[in-house]
Parts: C-alpha cells; sequence; structure tokens
C-alpha cells in the first residue's frame, strides 16, 4: 500500500477539521492509505526547513534506496558534516528513517504539500 506524506502550512485548529473529514470519508469504507501530515506554521518555517539542498537530498535518496550517510554525501557530491546534519534533521521530522543496519532511506511514495492562505 502507497504511503503519502503530507505536508501542510497553517494553523494547527484546522487539523480537528481534517480529522473530521477522514473521519466521515474511512467510516463504512476500506481503511484509507497511510498518510502522515507533517504541518507546518508558516511557509518561511517550512522553507527554512526543508530547503533546496535537503529536498535534493531526498529526491537522491529515494531514488539510491537505503545508503549509508557516507554513501549519501558521496553521491550528493556534498561535505558528510552538512549531509550528517540535514539527515539527522530530515530524520527528526520523519522525512526519511534509519534502517537497523544504520542506513537511511525515504520511506514514503508521494509527497504531497498544501499551503494554505489564511
Amino acid at each position: 500500500m502507497p504511503k503519502t506524506l503530507e505536508i501542510r502550512v497553517g494553523a494547527p485548529a484546522s487539523a480537528l477539521d481534517r480529522f473530521e473529514a477522514a473521519w466521515h470519508l474511512a467510516s463504512g469504507r476500506r481503511p484509507p492509505p497511510s498518510v502522515r501530515v507533517l504541518s507546518f506554521e508558516s511557509l518561511p518555517l517550512l522553507l527554512k526547513t526543508l530547503t533546496a539542498a535537503r529536498w535534493q537530498l531526498l529526491e537522491r535518496l529515494r531514488g539510491a534506496g537505503p545508503v549509508s550517510v557516507y554513501a549519501l554525501a558521496k553521491l550528493l557530491e556534498r561535505d558528510y558534516k552538512n549531509v550528517h546534519t540535514d539527515v539527522r534533521q530530515l530524520a527528526q521530522l520523519g522525512l526519511i528513517e534509519k534502517t537497523p543496519a544504520a542506513l537511511v532511506r525515504v520511506a514514503w511514495d508521494a509527497v504531497r504539500a498544501e499551503l494554505r492562505l489564511s
């Protein structure tokens, strides 16, 4: 079953509305696909957290499959320390995960973004 990560920008209060809509959609039907939501309070915070370099890291890692941080740094042609920092931050956000063999991988098949204007 495909796994989707939703990235949203907006007030946390709208989370209850989304939960209620999902509940009604799921009732009486087969379970919806696995979805995880990552919310940011503002677009500047999203852009500060998910930089162009980190997005490229996610894309390359998804294509490469599970690799060590060292191998990922080589693949990206970036400094190991910077890649390690980015991997740690992305792992804390749940955008990537570490395997039992100390490799990193992207667990998502798709990332959807929703940006709401207040």
